[in-house]
């Protein structure tokens, strides 16, 4: 039949080249808006009727040098960074096909900032373009790690999540090395870290602002083929794009924003997610944003308006004042920390496939495994003796020999009356979170996961050093219930975000990273309002340190120790088929959700009471159940004790060298652990990616 066909096609056409348009323009306004308010903020007297004054032709001398000496150069920063990070967010996102994808969680600001760190701590100043280039150069180093690690981000979104936060993690471990080992070269860096707008002049914007347009430029024009690359590779390569040579040029316009926005502002957080985020949302009902010459700029826009907003909010609560103390970057964080745990409340496990493959061993004999025992536990020995007798004044065996008969000379008590307690404080320390990680790890069914990754270490130290800045004399008591209290309620918003008609694994990772994200942001927002300038207090405690321990502080970790081994060991069987899937547990009668909730909430004890006895310290709970599965095989009942010892050795060594390579000085142990954790971790997922290929 010929009769002519009616379709909307047609008139809908303008109607969404209106609502597109419409888009730009209610944005822009927004940013116009938000622009005029920023404007009105700041510590001097100068309001919202001296500036309309100035708009007016009055005399306002005093009016105009605020402006340019420090609101104007605040306020093109937040327009500058927050372009840059929004595009960059967006780009990176496409590159990866996964909305959880930006600067942050594929550690491309960690890397920038650790090489704006690193060239402060050797004392190398540079003009702003060789400083971007330097901070280019760091980020790219670190997308380039992180991406390849989890397949361009193509095996999963919690494989690139947890590449990405381990890297970061380590990026920063070196990063806080530095300012520990360079405290007068890098005096004010820790706030910075978080991000920052203030601004002394306009140098750093008029030289990087036309990179990061350029980059803009540049990226937009690309969209069409990135609109392609979104099909599939397969699809791309047969409609003539270059796939590899797309996806590499992309990655560097990326970090190249990125970088420019950490060399003008610091690494603002989540700015980059939350963008690319909201404007896909809007997409939903204008599908012309779907299309990259739309979705980039206006991403950049957005970015624009999220910091900006940020920033007239932290000093509307806080006041002018903490416009300059309190970095704009812990609000994004927070916002972003939601934004990610909202898109991972949407998240559906991938299946088999989420799982990276470990390195097995086949179950030893029985001998074989008491072999494996009595050798760690041997090595845990010695790792004592040998912290006991390392640090900054070196002891013999006879020494301490005499020390342990009462015989031993004032000097020589007093050193090691101050060195057992720290010997002791690493290995429960160790021992506890190795016993934690081992129950997460079979929770979660993901070899990758530890405490730390499901915000339970941050929210023990968010806890810990809220009472610490609050009350600085409070006792060993008080500084256990509030690191226990954090955890608490860490592990708390996890568990419940984490449950949508049942508990998903990948779900429960992510919400994870969220509430870590979101626990970190609290403590620096503590320590920054409290006391700013005090780096070493946040560092040491962010770190992980054995420092100053007494006997009583070692006290809730061995109470903690007892039950949760205790349930562990009961445990051990249901724990076995808990790692095995979600039906298994469930046809062979294994409570599920009670054992589940028995199992973190015991690794929840063990990590509170850990954070307030010495700190923050990381990797622990990944590396050592790690290793022992390797040693020993899966089976918890030998697992768990293997892993015991390894974390013990591992706390323990780690202590030792930081209390001895650079004696006198000190390097936390948390630090230590982080470092040496870093390259089996990246080995790991290495392995696990070449086993998939």
């Amino acid at each position: 039949m010929s009769t002519p066909v009616l379709t909307p096609a047609p008139p809908a056409a303008p109607p969404r080249r209106l609502g597109v348009a419409g888009a730009f323009v209610l944005t822009a306004a927004a940013v116009t808006l938000l622009a005029a308010v920023h404007l009105t903020q700041g510590t001097s007297s100068v309001g919202a009727l001296d500036l309309l004054g100035l708009v007016l032709g009055g005399d306002q001398e005093e009016t105009v040098r605020v402006l340019v000496a420090s609101r104007l150069p605040r306020l093109l920063a937040g327009v500058a960074v927050g372009v840059a990070l929004g595009a960059a967010g967006a780009l990176l996102q496409s590159i990866a096909r996964n909305p959880l994808a930006s600067p942050d969680t594929l550690a491309v600001s960690s890397g920038a900032y650790l090489a704006v760190v690193a060239a402060a701590a050797f004392g190398v100043t540079l003009p702003v373009l060789p400083s971007g280039g330097l901070s280019f150069l760091g980020g790219l180093g670190a997308a380039a790690l992180v991406l390849a690690l989890a397949a361009g981000g193509r095996a999963g979104t919690t494989r690139l999540i947890l590449a990405g936060s381990a890297t970061a993690l380590a990026l920063s471990s070196l990063t806080t090395l530095l300012m520990i080992l360079f405290q007068q070269q890098t005096t004010g860096l820790f706030a910075w870290g978080s991000g920052s707008l203030v601004q002394s002049d306009l140098n750093a914007v008029t030289q990087l602002g036309p990179v990061i347009a350029l980059a803009l430029l540049a990226a937009t024009l690309l969209g069409p083929r990135l609109d392609i690359l979104g099909l599939g590779d397969d699809t791309a390569s047969v409609l003539g794009v270059n796939v590899r040579r797309l996806r590499l040029t992309a990655t560097l316009l990326a970090v190249l924003l990125a970088a420019a926005a950490v060399t003008v502002a610091g690494p603002i957080g989540f700015v980059g997610l939350c963008a690319p985020v909201i404007v896909r949302l809007l997409a939903r009902w204008l599908p012309g944003l779907h299309r990259h010459r739309a979705l980039l700029p206006l991403s950049a826009l957005t970015g624009v308006a999220t910091l900006l907003a940020a920033d007239i909010a932290l000093r509307a609560v806080l006041g002018a004042q903490a416009g300059v103390d309190v970095p704009p970057g812990v609000v994004t964080t927070i916002l972003g920390a939601v934004v990610l745990m909202g898109l991972a409340r949407r998240h559906r496990d991938a299946g088999p496939t989420r799982r990276p493959p470990t390195v097995r061993a086949a179950d030893r004999s029985a001998a074989g495994f008491w072999a494996v025992v009595v050798c760690c536990a041997v090595l845990v020995a010695g790792a004592a003796v040998f912290g006991m007798l390392g640090g900054d004044t070196w002891l013999l065996t006879g020494d301490v020999a005499n020390w342990l008969q009462g015989r031993s000379g004032r000097a020589l008590t007093y050193v090691l009356d101050q060195r057992y307690p720290r010997v002791l404080a690493a290995l429960l320390g160790g021992t506890a979170l190795a016993i934690a990680g081992t129950t997460v790890q079979a929770v979660c069914r993901n070899p990758l996961a530890e405490p730390g990754v499901l915000g339970i270490t941050a929210g023990a130290g968010a806890g810990g050093i809220g009472l610490l800045t609050l009350v600085p004399t409070a006792g060993i008591g008080a500084m256990s219930a509030a690191a226990g209290a954090g955890a608490v309620v860490a592990f708390a918003a996890v568990y419940l975000l984490s449950w949508r008609g049942g508990l998903s694994s990948d779900r429960l990772v992510l919400i994870g990273v969220g509430v870590h994200a979101l626990c970190t942001a609290v403590t620096v927002l503590i320590l920054v309002t409290s006391d700013p300038w005090n780096t070493a207090k946040a560092l040491t405690w962010l770190s992980g340190s054995t420092y100053g321990r007494v006997p009583a502080q070692l006290l809730p970790v061995t109470l903690a120790l007892l039950p949760a081994l205790a349930a562990a060991v009961l445990l051990r069987r249901d724990l076995d088929l808990l790692a095995l899937d979600e039906d298994t547990p469930r046809i062979l009668g294994v409570p599920l959700e009670r054992v589940r909730l028995a199992a973190l909430g015991g690794a929840v004890l063990l990590t509170s009471t850990v954070v307030s006895a010495v700190g923050v310290v990381g990797f622990v709970g990944l590396v050592a159940p790690h290793a022992a599965r390797m040693l020993v095989g899966g089976r918890h009942s030998r697992l768990l004790p293997v892993a015991a010892l390894l974390g013990a050795l591992l706390v323990s060594l780690a202590d030792t060298l930081g209390r001895s390579v650079i004696a006198p000085a000190q390097i936390p142990a948390g630090l230590i652990t982080a470092l040496l954790g870093t390259p089996y971790f990246v080995w790991l997922l290495w392995r696990s990616r070449a086993a998939r290929e």
